[in-house]
C-alpha cells in the first residue's frame, strides 16, 4: 500500500495554438511523450485564496522578525489557492466552512475543500481517526453540504478512502459501509448546486486501473463531477493523467482533477519507506493551481494538500500530520 498522511492554467499561445491542441488531445492519451502540462498563469483568477491558511501566517511572521528573503520564498506557496481541510467535529465546523463559502462568493472566486473524517480514517496510520460511527458522519457531511448551499465549491472527498477499501484494510462488513458513506457524501453534497464533487482515487502507483473502477462505482462516482488523483502525493502531472485517462474508461469517461502541489520533481525513490512518501527530500512545488488544464479530461490541477504543512512525525524532529513545517516549506518553495 502507498502510505500518505494528509492533516492539515492557461495554455500559451506562443507554445501551442488552440488548433493544435485539440488535434493532439488523442495523441496525449496515446503517448505518454505529449502528456506535459501546458504552462500555467502565475495565480490562478478563479479559485480563492484563504487567508487564514497556515503559509499565509508563516509569511506574516517572518515579515514581523525581519526575515524578509525567507518570506518572499515562502510566499511562493502562501499566494496560491489550496484546500481548505476539514477532519473533526469540533464545534463550529459547519460555520467555518459558511464562512469560507461567503467569503469565497464575495471575492468573486471559488474555494477548495477537502473532506476527511471518514470513519476508521487512514487505517491505524499517521492520520488516523475519522467519525465515531456511520450515523455521525452522515450528520457531519449533511452539515457541511447545508453550508455550501448557495455557493460555488470544489470538494474533494476523503482522500485514501476507496483505495485503501481495495487494498483490504478493513473488513468486508466496514468495507461496504464505507462504499455507502461515500454514496451519501456524494449525494448530500450535490444537492447544493454549485458544488463540484470529485471522489479521491488514489494515485497512479497504488492501484491498477481496472481494480479502482468498480469501487469507484460503488462508492458513487456516477453522480459525482469525478475523482481526485495524487492527494498529498508526489507523481508526476504526466503519469497523473496518464493515469487518470485510464481510471476513467473504467467509470464511464468521468472527469478527474490532480493534485500538484508537490510533484514538481516527481516522487522520492520507490522503496525508500517513509521517506518516499512522507516528508521526502527534494520535492518542489507542482504547476499552480488552475481550472485550465489543456486536457478535456481534467477539471483542475489543484494543491490540495498545503505545501509546507508535514505528512507526519516520520523522523525526529518532523511536526504531526498537518503541521506546519517551516524548513520543508522553505526546500518544497526554493
Amino acid at each position: 500500500m502507498v502510505r500518505r498522511s494528509r492533516l492539515p492554467l492557461i495554455v500559451s499561445a506562443s507554445l501551442i495554438g488552440l488548433g493544435a491542441l485539440a488535434v493532439a488531445a488523442g495523441a496525449r492519451e496515446r503517448d505518454p511523450e505529449v502528456l506535459t502540462p501546458p504552462p500555467p498563469r502565475a495565480v490562478s483568477p478563479h479559485l480563492y485564496v484563504d487567508p487564514a491558511g497556515a503559509a499565509v501566517t508563516a509569511v506574516r511572521a517572518l515579515e514581523q522578525t525581519g526575515r524578509k528573503a525567507e518570506a518572499t520564498v515562502v510566499r511562493r506557496i502562501a499566494d496560491q489557492p489550496t484546500s481548505v481541510w476539514f477532519t473533526d467535529d469540533a464545534p463550529g465546523y459547519a460555520e467555518r466552512a459558511r464562512r469560507l463559502a461567503v467569503a469565497a462568493t464575495a471575492a468573486r472566486r471559488m474555494p477548495v475543500l477537502t473532506l476527511y473524517f471518514i470513519p476508521n480514517r487512514d487505517c491505524s496510520g499517521h492520520s488516523s481517526g475519522g467519525a465515531a460511527d456511520a450515523a455521525a458522519y452522515r450528520r457531519w457531511v449533511t452539515a457541511l453540504a447545508g453550508a455550501l448551499r448557495g455557493h460555488r465549491a470544489i470538494v474533494v472527498l476523503e482522500p485514501d478512502a476507496v483505495a485503501q477499501a481495495v487494498k483490504g484494510c478493513l473488513t468486508p462488513a466496514r468495507r461496504d459501509e464505507r462504499y455507502g458513506l461515500l454514496r451519501h457524501a456524494v449525494a448530500v453534497l450535490r444537492t447544493a448546486p454549485g458544488v463540484r464533487v470529485y471522489l479521491d482515487a488514489g494515485n497512479p502507483t497504488w492501484i491498477p486501473a481496472p481494480e479502482l473502477g468498480p469501487a469507484l462505482r460503488s462508492s458513487g462516482v456516477g453522480a459525482a463531477s469525478g475523482f481526485a488523483l495524487n492527494v498529498a502525493n508526489f507523481e508526476t502531472t504526466a503519469d497523473n493523467v496518464r493515469y487518470g485517462l485510464a481510471v476513467s474508461r473504467t467509470v464511464g469517461g468521468k472527469h478527474f482533477v490532480v493534485d500538484t502541489s508537490r510533484n514538481g520533481n516527481g516522487p522520492a525513490q520507490r522503496g525508500g519507506g517513509d521517506r518516499h512518501w512522507c516528508n521526502p527530500p527534494g520535492r518542489r512545488l507542482g504547476p499552480v493551481p488552475t481550472l485550465t488544464t489543456g486536457f478535456a479530461l481534467v477539471d483542475a490541477y489543484l494543491w490540495v494538500k498545503r505545501p509546507g504543512e508535514s505528512d507526519g512525525s516520520c523522523a525526529p524532529g518532523q511536526p504531526p500530520a498537518g503541521h506546519w513545517f517551516p524548513a520543508y516549506a522553505l526546500a518544497l518553495a526554493r
